[in-house]
């Protein structure tokens, strides 16, 4: 499988290639012991969910969308002996460990073929799995004990990585239970012939920053949302890195709250047109933003120079002014405050544009699907009952690898 370009300039250019990950054994390690540690609301049912997944998938397939499936590249990739010891380093750097176990755990991996290394580095390595454990940390572990944890968020593949034009930010991953979704993410961009010659705009060892508060309002206009995940130095360090490379002149850096239900920008909206959003009611009229241009002299790469930040702004307002519009469209929804909530919670302002007034959205969010519909927005829906219990939506489940350039 060769690259045959990748790039992404806007929200809602037509969809041609996106990066999912389905769902699988490593659902099967929650618990309701551990569910909260690992970021779930709950302990899924894992084949729901997998047909749930399955459906999405066929959703964007049928409309002439490619779906590349992240557990089957990381399998391929994992024959490239660089990209297996990197993502091996990844998985023992963990204090709990101790010198003993961490080798003997290397051991253990490195001597896996590719496709069960690539499952073992998904589903987690339990005490009683590991061949040859042995030290004191070994022993003082519970047999239901992980030595390397499981990923289950790893099917939110927004969060992980996002591409800016022909870029890609592989993300610093805020909360532990995720760091290492971005050890295989970078290895997968770094070693699969897929995404060969793709240069990397982030790196997950810099300050967090999180795909899913990263939105590509229009071509040279992004919006990073600083709250629970991504923070005022990662949008910085996006800002300087976006601007010295080209890839965009301005960025809106938008302070959302600090909580579960809002923990990403796009939890609160998303764009379904190219004029216009959903968003969060209770928010609407409250969302500011900071305007940050790169001011007389472009960043360099020693990310050094002096950047022009004014503001803030009702978002709304500033958004229309960087994108060059009269008015940033916002979808009414006509929600009262309880139905908000709720729908909010359900993640029914996390959609997916697969084209300019085409999106997918959870079935459950019945009246924000509606609004949509009045407003002329196609909606796609899929279920989501058992996928939603991680907290996350459509636009959550999907990296867009490559987008159509909007016309003009």
């Amino acid at each position: 499988m060769t690259a045959p370009g990748n790039q992404v300039t806007s929200e809602v250019g037509r969809l041609r290639t996106v990066l999912l990950h389905r769902p699988g054994a490593e659902l099967r390690r929650l618990t309701p012991r551990n569910n909260d540690e690992l970021l779930f609301d709950g302990v899924p049912w894992v084949a729901r969910a997998q047909e749930e997944h399955d459906a999405f998938a066929a959703a964007l397939t049928e409309r002439g969308v490619e779906v590349l499936h992240l557990d089957r590249l990381l399998a391929e990739v994992m024959a490239v002996p660089a990209a297996r010891a990197e993502v091996i380093t990844a998985a023992i750097d963990d204090p709990r460990l101790g010198a003993t176990l961490r080798h003997a755990t290397t051991a253990h991996l490195a001597g896996l073929a590719a496709d069960d290394l690539a499952a073992a580095l998904i589903t987690g390595v339990a005490h009683d799995e590991l061949r040859g454990g042995r030290g004191l940390a070994y022993e003082l572990m519970g047999r239901g004990e992980f030595v390397v944890p499981p990923l289950p968020n790893l099917m939110f593949t927004r969060d992980s990585s996002v591409w800016v034009g022909d870029q890609v930010a592989v993300a610093s991953l805020t909360m532990p239970a995720r760091h290492r979704e971005s050890a295989l993410t970078a290895a997968l961009y770094a070693h699969h012939p897929r995404f060969a010659g793709a240069e990397q705009l982030y790196e997950s060892d810099l300050e967090h920053l999180e795909g899913g508060d990263v939105l590509l309002l229009a071509p040279g206009v992004l919006a990073v949302g600083v709250g629970e995940r991504t923070t005022a130095g990662g949008a910085e360090r996006l800002a300087r890195r976006v601007f010295a490379r080209g890839l965009a002149h301005t960025v809106l850096v938008v302070p959302i709250a600090q909580e579960r239900a809002t923990m990403h920008l796009d939890t609160i909206c998303t764009m379904v047109d190219v004029d216009a959003m959903v968003m969060y009611p209770a928010v609407a009229d409250s969302l500011q933003a900071w305007t940050v241009t790169a001011g007389d002299e472009p960043p360099d790469v020693a990310d050094t120079s002096e950047l022009a930040v004014t503001g803030p702004r009702p978002f709304l307002v500033a958004a229309a002014t960087a994108m060059g519009i009269d008015r940033l469209r916002l979808i009414d929804t006509g929600l009262d405050p309880v139905t908000a909530e709720r729908e909010q919670w359900d993640d029914g302002n996390n959609t997916l544009a697969i084209a300019p007034r085409l999106t997918v959205a959870y079935e459950r969010n019945t009246v924000t699907n509606a609004a949509l519909e009045a407003a002329g927005i196609e909606v796609l829906r899929i279920a989501g009952s058992e996928l939603g219990s991680g907290r996350g939506g459509p636009r959550c489940m999907s990296c867009p690898v490559l987008r159509e350039a909007l016309p003009g």
